[in-house]
């Protein structure tokens, strides 16, 4: 099935008139939708649009509401907590790595936790907002949703626990490492059941827990492994990631946890089971300034310049797939797979708004 191209501009009007159809405030529309089309012009469609019909199930699930009440329940010189109030966690997020860049700001170091949130979209969109206001940034979160079996296991226990790190540079982009503990993003297998694609061998397990290349029974099983793959290639340090974000992202922000009984794939959750962290430092805080930032252009320079392995494919640093993407889907479009397309078609139509994307 060929893709459709849609613009960025499309993408931003349709998926307000979702969310506003909703109920969720204007404010929060403008804020959620920028930090979704962003992250599929950046080429993680994982993270964007197509969440559309997991949001849409979740509302209706009753695990999320459009209307949280957002607080700051603690706050310190140089760290915070922020209850989301059961809410995507897009606007929540957004505050919190604001509030963290103001914390360094004054104090060299700001940490803000945030609890009862969910899903916040791409985690290098915050980390590259701290980078925006020239501090190091640091993003994660352990979603409430079960995905990732543990090392030696075949039940999931764990989220994707994606990490994102961003640090600004001069004359360089900023460097953005954004990344799954587990092998692969749950989007990215969700991108192929889509696209009637396999999956790569080391992904996925089946229900039973052996290793699987069809994406359908990949998307029902829900059973990633963690990144390395299996405990000979170092699944064992894709877990111990995974779990590292779970205890810093929940268990220290007072998040609900995630019991036994809400780790069936697919199990419908209660609201609030999502806890973030971020962390923002002022390069300026060991360094006169701007060395900070020149010494990172030397390295990334110095990166770049490593000899290639094969001369078509030449050596980049994290940040530099997802800067290439920005460039040409905002010239030419965003690619948007005919499945989801129609799933948009289709979320469009039950919150009984005007499908503008074939416009």
């Amino acid at each position: 099935m060929t893709d459709v191209v849609v613009t960025g501009a499309a993408l931003r009007r349709q998926l307000g008139l979702i969310f506003a159809a909703w109920g969720m405030p204007a404010e929060n529309v403008a804020i959620t939708v920028h930090a979704m089309v962003e992250t599929d012009l950046r080429g993680i469609d994982s993270h964007g649009a197509g969440m559309m019909p997991s949001y849409e199930l979740w509302l209706r699930q009753g695990r999320i509401t459009m209307t949280p009440d957002i607080r700051v329940i603690k706050d310190l010189p140089a760290a915070a907590l922020i209850d989301a109030g059961g809410g995507l966690g897009h606007v929540a997020a957004v505050r919190a790595t604001n509030l963290a860049a103001d914390k360094a700001m004054a104090s060299g170091v700001g940490l803000v936790a945030v609890r009862r949130s969910d899903h916040f979209g791409a985690a290098g969109h915050y980390a590259l907002l701290a980078a925006a206001r020239g501090m190091i940034g640091m993003a994660m979160t352990a979603g409430a949703s079960v995905f990732t079996v543990p090392t030696f296991g075949r039940a999931p226990r764990l989220s994707t626990n994606p990490i994102a790190f961003a640090a600004p540079a001069a004359r360089n982009r900023p460097f953005c490492l954004d990344m799954a503990t587990s092998a692969v993003a749950f989007g990215k297998i969700n991108i192929a059941r889509r696209a009637g694609r396999p999956i790569p061998l080391g992904w996925a397990l089946d229900p039973s827990g052996q290793p699987t290349t069809d994406a359908q029974m990949a998307f029902d099983a829900m059973r990633l492994v963690p990144l390395g793959g299996d405990r000979d290639h170092g699944s064992h340090k894709g877990y111990g990631l995974a779990l590292m974000i779970r205890i810093l992202s929940t268990t220290f922000s007072g998040t609900p946890p995630v019991g036994p009984e809400l780790t069936v794939p697919g199990a419908a959750l209660p609201p609030g089971r999502t806890g973030h962290f971020f962390l923002a430092i002022d390069p300026n805080l060991f360094r006169d300034e701007g060395g900070f930032e020149a010494d990172l252009d030397d390295l990334l320079d110095f990166m770049r310049a490593t000899p290639p392995t094969d001369p078509a494919r030449p050596v980049m640093v994290a940040g530099d797939p997802e800067d290439a993407a920005y460039g040409e889907r905002s010239r030419t479009g965003i690619p948007v797979s005919a499945t989801l397309f129609e799933e948009l078609r289709a979320v469009a139509r039950n919150a009984k708004v005007e499908f503008v994307l074939e416009q």
